[in-house]
């Protein structure tokens, strides 16, 4: 991908856009350039609002004048054609649209963004088939194998709303995950530390450590079998991989979990027809940002999903 020089740019607050960090904000006009790069050029004072010097926590107002300083930023990626197919289908994934948002049932195997290699992910997709909606952004992500709900704002207003109700804890999402062996009822709450780590071959991985960020996740049984056992987890923090960590840390990996599982229990997984990672996004509920009503989606199981438990004995 090449990188293109800009010019110096002069941008007017929309309403919006107000009531933003200057930081947050510049970190998402200039996507493609280091957040350090970022926080030196407001420190140099090459960033001006309403041609005054301002800080990395200026709250930005409506009709305020930003100045952004000629930086190196990458040439985006052309948007993928929405006739393809793997495009086209994503309509059939949209569970719920208005005016605010977007709720998706996310494929497993879809990465909700492009980069590292892919061409393009869910929100590159949603943009290319809603090329009317110009602020489409993701409110939250899951990772590449877990399918399920997502949930993507059209506006700068909603995002800004979501997010705080994500930051206040008054988003709830709720997963189901087939796990290894017999759950243990008394297990209702996995509260273990978490830190990323990166091995030399370069793979992202997360472990329990007492350094690591205070994380959450609440357990419920769903369904018990002979082999496994269905649980609703529901994250009260919202770390990478956090459900998947945590589940081995309790003892029961979650099936064909290519980071963290189990070859034993995968191999018998996949003598049930079980193709993927058993973790679903299955519900979300939270206020809804225009409207203020309590609002709640559901994401159906995939085939493969649904197929592997129909194969399973109940207890």
């Amino acid at each position: 991908m090449k990188s293109i020089q800009q010019k110096v740019r002069w941008h007017t607050v929309l309403t919006d856009e107000s009531g933003q960090r200057l930081d947050n904000f510049l970190i998402a006009q200039l996507n493609k350039v280091p957040k350090s790069l970022v926080y030196r050029i407001i420190r140099k004072g090459e960033v001006r609002v309403n041609k005054k010097r301002a800080k990395p926590d200026y709250k930005i107002n409506s009709g305020d004048l930003i100045r952004i300083p000629p930086v190196k930023v990458a040439e985006k990626a052309p948007l993928p054609s929405a006739k393809l197919d793997k495009i086209a289908r994503l309509e059939e994934h949209i569970l719920y649209e208005d005016a605010s948002f977007i709720v998706v049932n996310k494929p497993s195997g879809l990465a909700v963004h492009g980069g590292s290699g892919l061409n393009f992910g869910l929100i590159e997709g949603l943009r290319a088939l809603r090329p009317n909606d110009k602020h489409l952004e993701l409110v939250h992500r899951i990772d590449r194998d877990t399918s399920g709900i997502l949930l993507v704002a059209k506006k700068r207003s909603v995002l800004k709303l979501l997010h705080e109700q994500l930051r206040n804890k008054e988003m709830n999402k709720q997963y189901l995950a087939l796990v290894r062996g017999q759950w243990q009822k008394r297990v209702r709450m996995v509260e273990a530390p978490l830190q990323k780590n990166t091995l030399q071959s370069g793979e992202r991985v997360v472990r329990v450590s007492a350094e690591g960020k205070p994380s959450q996740t609440r357990f419920r049984i769903y369904q018990r079998y002979a082999e496994a056992t269905l649980v609703e987890a529901s994250p009260l923090t919202g770390r990478t991989h956090q459900i998947r960590v945590h589940c081995l840390h309790a003892g029961h990996p979650i099936a064909k979990d290519p980071k963290y599982g189990d070859t034993d229990f995968d191999e018998l997984m996949a003598s049930k027809g079980l193709t993927r990672l058993f973790l679903h996004a299955w519900k979300l509920s939270f206020k809804h940002p225009e409207t203020e009503k309590d609002v709640q989606f559901e994401a159906p199981l995939d085939e493969n999903l649904s197929a592997t438990l129909s194969k399973l004995t109940k207890q």
